[in-house]
């Protein structure tokens, strides 16, 4: 069956044997988180959020976290594994753990985190009704990359050629480019795309950059989160602006990032798992999108870089690295 069925079957019959009168007078429920990368995994605010809706690990809850480890390849054969050992719910991270789950699954409950647009994905046929086995917490708003740019101008104002990083496997960053293809005139900008998968791709697309005279860099949401902090230093050390996805991103140099918050996105994510634990159907729990942003200024990188953050742009800020 596997060693990964194995070590989850053992977890399962080591929890029914613990001898804890509170854990057999409760039915223990299991979740099993699928994530292509540790780094998308935010555990502490999910697991305070459910505990807070009365789940107790050990006692009433089971999670299993599985990590394909960045090896998008496996994350295929980890999902029909994790499906053969029968999970309450699902929790599938991004584009790629989405859909290996829904690829492994037409029964067991999905509950999609960090995915951009799920109906563009096909993934469902409507936010507001899913109609199959998935539900979920979104990532994207339509017009997020204008935004994020338009707050790249208000602290770079001279930025005129804009180095776009992106994953070319990722089908959400068609509508990302579009959005800058749309707003680009009023935005004041010309722009070239920039595929990466690996950080050797990060390297060569940063230098295609500089070569082409970029005045500043911008990433895409989507697959690739783990080189976020590589692309903030690499900015950094070419003395490139930046607008990136995280906060561990400006703490490596990046200029700042805005993106939809984690941290909301995970407790709302636990909510969903809490109403499909009670019985909840997701065909008919509408997906969830973002209305919460984070918005990370680095003051130490812009001052390196010669540029005098306005107070506006500091008032708006969640966090402001100095």
């Amino acid at each position: 069956m596997g060693s990964l069925i194995r070590l989850l079957a053992a977890s399962v019959l080591a929890s029914a044997l613990c001898g804890n009168p509170v854990a057999h007078a409760q039915q223990m429920r299991r979740v099993v988180v699928l994530t292509p990368s540790a780094t998308q995994w935010q555990p502490g605010i999910f697991r305070e959020t459910l505990s807070g809706l009365g789940y107790q690990e050990g006692v009433n809850l089971q999670i299993d976290v599985i990590t394909a480890n960045d090896d998008l390849d496996r994350l295929r054969k980890l999902a029909e594994d994790a499906v053969r050992t029968a999970p309450d719910v699902i929790v599938a991270i991004s584009t790629p753990g989405t859909k290996a789950a829904a690829d492994a699954t037409s029964a067991i409950p999905i509950v999609s985190a960090q995915v951009g647009d799920p109906v563009l994905l096909g993934f469902v046929k409507s936010i507001a009704r899913p109609d199959r086995n998935i539900t979920g917490v979104a990532n994207m708003a339509t017009d997020i990359t204008s935004k994020r740019i338009a707050l790249l101008k208000e602290v770079a104002p001279a930025v005129r050629r804009l180095a776009v990083f992106l994953h070319p496997d990722e089908p959400i960053s068609v509508p990302q480019v579009r959005d800058i293809e749309a707003s680009a005139g009023r935005l004041g900008i010309e722009f070239r795309t920039y595929p990466m998968r690996t950080e050797d791709d990060l390297r060569r697309a940063m230098r295609l950059a500089v070569e082409w005279k970029a005045d500043a860099v911008v990433r895409l949401a989507g697959q690739g989160f783990p080189l976020g902090a590589a692309t903030g230093k690499l900015a950094m050390e070419h003395r490139l602006p930046s607008m990136l996805l995280q906060k561990r991103d400006v703490e490596a140099g990046g200029l700042m990032s805005y993106f939809a918050d984690q941290s909301d996105i995970w407790r709302r994510v636990a909510g969903h798992v809490d109403r499909l634990l009670k019985g909840a159907a997701p065909r008919d729990l509408p997906f969830e999108l973002p209305t919460r942003f984070e918005f990370v200024v680095s003051l130490k990188t812009a001052k390196a870089l010669g540029l005098e953050v306005p107070s506006s742009v500091l008032a708006r800020a969640d966090e402001v690295i100095e």
